[in-house]
């Protein structure tokens, strides 16, 4: 069994998710609902679940507020929201998982199996403070990449280039130091669609263009700054010589 606590300030909400829960993931045994934080923290303590069910805006306490509460968050969470498109791009540059209201079964399901597949923690409290920090100060600087023993936070403007690999993704950084991501390409291209820098010139390819050494017209070669070369297809040759007059620096 699934051990869960629901948290969330509307009565109908806890209860709606726990009678979906009965019907779509009955392993799954909610062992207290709360209207607030500091219950939830309290059912926490008593209850050690393995899942916590939250939503984000309540009283007094965000339900993103929730790490201050443990100096170690050995749960998981899913944030159960109706909040808006700019923080769904907060929770998913922070690897937070995520329900949106109202919750559709087939959403849930596919959680409580991504739940299952990884039951570690790994990283909670850092990727929750990574969230919140990116709405509030309504700034995207970091990314949380899945990487084989957790994740590793990176400073978005480090990220040189990102490659395809089937459903993952190389990435590599300005240390030189590259990685092998467990999402695809196109996640990568929505999550970092507002960087002007960060270009997709090829279905296999996604370029910041501050890493760009040299663009070679006659052979339809992007050069990176890590002697690292790209083919360019002929479609995509008038967008990237726009982008190298806008966006070059330095």
């Amino acid at each position: 069994m699934i051990k869960a606590i629901i948290i969330d300030d509307e009565e109908r909400a806890r209860n709606g998710l726990r009678q979906l829960l009965k019907m779509t993931a009955p392993e799954v045994e909610v062992l207290a609902m709360c209207e607030d934080v500091p219950k939830g923290v309290i059912a926490i303590n008593e209850y050690q679940p393995d899942v916590v069910f939250l939503d984000v805006e309540m009283p007094q306490y965000s339900g993103l507020q929730i790490g201050q509460f443990f100096k170690q968050m050995d749960f998981r969470i899913i944030f159960v929201t109706a909040y808006s498109e700019y923080a769904i791009k907060a929770f998913e540059l922070s690897a937070v998982d995520y329900l949106l209201k109202p919750v559709q079964p087939e959403k849930l399901t596919a959680a409580i199996s991504k739940l299952k597949e990884r039951q570690s923690s790994n990283s909670m409290s850092e990727r929750m403070e990574l969230a919140e920090a990116s709405i509030e100060g309504k700034d995207f600087n970091r990314i949380a990449l899945p990487v084989s023993d957790g994740f590793l936070f990176v400073e978005i403007k480090d990220i040189m280039l990102l490659e395809a690999d089937g459903a993952y993704t190389k990435v590599f950084l300005q240390n030189g130091s590259e990685l092998l991501v467990s999402k695809r390409l196109l996640f990568f291209e929505n999550v970092l669609e507002d960087r002007p820098c960060m270009i997709r010139v090829h279905r296999s390819y996604l370029v910041n263009f501050n890493f760009v050494k040299r663009y070679s017209k006659s052979e339809g070669l992007l050069v990176m700054d890590n002697e690292r070369t790209i083919s360019v297809p002929k479609e995509k040759k008038a967008m990237i010589e726009d982008a190298l007059k806008r966006i070059r620096v330095g």
